[in-house]
């Protein structure tokens, strides 16, 4: 691909459906997105390339870019509003200059962020008409990177790893009007006029550029503008984590929660697995590593960020959190299987079944360890903040053990309360979901009623969570549960149906419960079914799912008394979810 042209660069081929989603787009802008771009890691590591359009739809790929900050002689800053027909952030005002470098020799060059300022000259071209013969590669000043990521919609999305280059040069400027509808020179107080002022949805300043001219240009680069060494001076090889910045943009709507969950969802199992990978017992990472490799949907994991999302700002230590919470919380899952006997969890053997029970609980004890060992590594929190944090989330391994022991304890016992059951699953289930609320909302910035406010949501989520988990045991099948159903039933275990249905008279439904209740695997497929119908006919398993709609509505109620912006589509989802889980 040497000497490539602004009209010969590389592509990749699209298949038959992702051109028809395409269809409704700018014919032009539909074909530049076949174009390679440099899919990368979190730390702007090259993975390989990546089609413009799988960059950028969906739940989106970590893709590199660049931001070009042009200045003429009287230090103005170049601006752009970004056509109406481009297929991501029509309208929009940005910098000089956004793109990408392509997956080429040339553009993928790291020696003096040589490859990202030749992909700048290259789209200088394309998009405002700018000659290369009227700006030398050498006068463009590597300044630093930018992590982010902003939704513009359901479908399209931007997570860049933005590397931002200062030129100085006084140009002609003819845009191509497919790429850049106009222009206007500002200079810093007008700029700074511009980010403060209520804008309408069709002409707002970009998320990334408001992040660039708010959160990391400083007044020092204004002032070096014209002299390349001063600039270089300030130059840095960080990267400014900006989190996910869709809020910014006045009309953004939220994906749904699986793409929500799935936009993080890979960077907190990379961090789980180097953790628990990082064990110099090979037999010990891969009885850690088991559940985990068995897939789940990682609520938990993400919890933190979505809700941070919803409610503040975002930034990469809360997916270090939610990677602590997700291995606190297979930990309890491998323990849980021991003390209850289960062979299967997530439709593989239980840990101890794999192994053997004496590594099981070495494992389970190891990745309590790893867990806070990731906590206190947490990137971009506040010193003060780490021991706080571990605190809550030590408080929060003690409720779900103690928990845990009154489900060990109910087994023996026909005279467990209401009061009693919701007090264990409040312990064992819900604390977890409260607390990754929690957290997520303290560690986004907001403010103590903000946090009280999701903590209570959490709790109601929880709550609703392990009520359909119980109903689920129930009313599904084995397959689907990737374990034995009836299970609670058959162990003794005193769900709300069961302390329900004990409470009622004495019928021949309750005397078919009570033969199966706690008889374990000497129970007939057959009898336990009966068993389950009998829960049915006692009307216990409509009072549990009334329970459940009841924290459902509750909830939702917290949700309503919080702003109504983009992040908000999943988190409503999320609560749904829990009703959903069981038609």
């Amino acid at each position: 691909m040497a000497g490539y042209g602004i009209d010969d660069v590389p592509t990749l081929t699209l298949d038959e459906g992702q051109r028809k989603n395409l269809v409704s787009e700018d014919q032009t802008q539909a074909e530049l997105m076949a174009e390679a771009v440099i899919q990368v890691s979190e730390n702007d590591q090259v993975i390989g390339p990546i089609s413009k359009l799988d960059s950028h739809s969906g739940a989106g790929e970590y893709h590199r870019a660049f931001s070009v900050l042009l200045f003429n002689s009287n230090n103005e800053l170049l601006l752009q509003r970004r056509s109406m027909d481009k297929v991501t952030f029509p309208g929009v005002w940005a910098n000089s200059c956004c793109s990408h470098p392509l997956h080429s020799e040339e553009e993928l060059d790291e020696t003096n962020a040589m490859g990202v300022k030749r992909a700048a000259v290259r789209k200088l071209e394309q998009e405002l008409g700018i000659s290369p013969d009227s700006i030398s590669i050498d006068d463009f000043v590597f300044m630093t990177k930018m992590r982010y990521s902003s939704r513009m919609n359901q479908e399209w999305i931007e997570r860049e790893l933005d590397h931002i280059l200062v030129i100085q040069a006084d140009v002609d400027v003819n845009p191509n009007t497919n790429e850049v509808s106009e222009v206007m020179w500002v200079n810093r107080d007008q700029l700074e006029m511009m980010l403060l002022e209520e804008r309408a949805a069709e002409e707002a300043v970009a998320p990334w550029f408001r992040c660039i001219a708010a959160r990391v240009m400083n007044p020092n680069w204004w002032a070096a503008i014209g002299n390349i060494t001063e600039l270089e001076a300030l130059s840095d090889n960080e990267i400014h984590d900006m989190g996910d910045v869709s809020h910014m943009l006045p009309n953004a709507i939220g994906a749904d929660l699986i793409t929500s969950i799935r936009e993080v969802k890979p960077l907190v199992e990379q961090r789980i697995e180097s953790s628990l990978r990082a064990s110099r017992h090979p037999r010990l990472a891969d009885a850690m590593m088991h559940l985990i490799e068995g897939g789940g949907k990682r609520m938990r994991a993400t919890l933190p960020w979505l809700v941070a999302k919803a409610v503040g700002d975002t930034h990469s230590g809360l997916l270090d959190i939610g990677a602590a919470i997700e291995t606190v919380h297979n930990f309890t899952l491998v323990h849980d299987d021991i003390m209850d006997d289960d062979e299967v969890r997530r439709g593989r053997n239980a840990v101890h079944i794999e192994y053997d029970m004496p590594t099981a609980i070495n494992a389970g004890d190891a990745m309590l360890a790893i867990a806070f060992e990731r906590l206190v590594q947490a990137e971009n929190l506040d010193p003060h903040d780490v021991a706080p944090l571990v605190n809550r989330i030590a408080w929060m391994v003690r409720r779900v053990s103690e928990g845990q022991q009154l489900d060990i304890e109910f087994e023996d016992r026909l005279n467990v309360s209401e009061e009693d059951y919701l007090e264990m699953i409040e312990g064992k289930t819900a604390v977890m979901f409260l607390t990754c609320a929690e957290i997520g909302a303290r560690v986004s910035g907001a403010d103590d009623e903000v946090i009280q406010l999701m903590a209570q949501w959490g709790l109601a989520v929880g709550l609703c969570f392990q009520l359909m988990d119980d109903l689920i045991d129930v009313l599904s099948d084995s397959a689907t549960l990737g374990k034995p159903a009836g299970s609670d039933v058959a162990q003794g275990k005193r769900t709300l149906m069961v302390i329900h249905a004990l409470q009622q008279p004495d019928s021949e439904a309750k005397e078919i419960l009570l033969k199966v209740l706690g008889k374990g695997e000497d129970v007939a497929p057959e009898d336990l079914q009966a068993g389950l119908n009998a829960l049915e006919d006692l009307g216990s398993i409509a009072y549990a799912r009334e329970k459940a709609v009841a924290y459902h509505a509750e909830a939702h109620a917290c949700l309503d008394r919080l702003g109504d912006g983009p992040a908000m589509v999943a988190l409503r989802e999320l609560t749904d979810f829990q009703l959903a889980r069981i038609h």
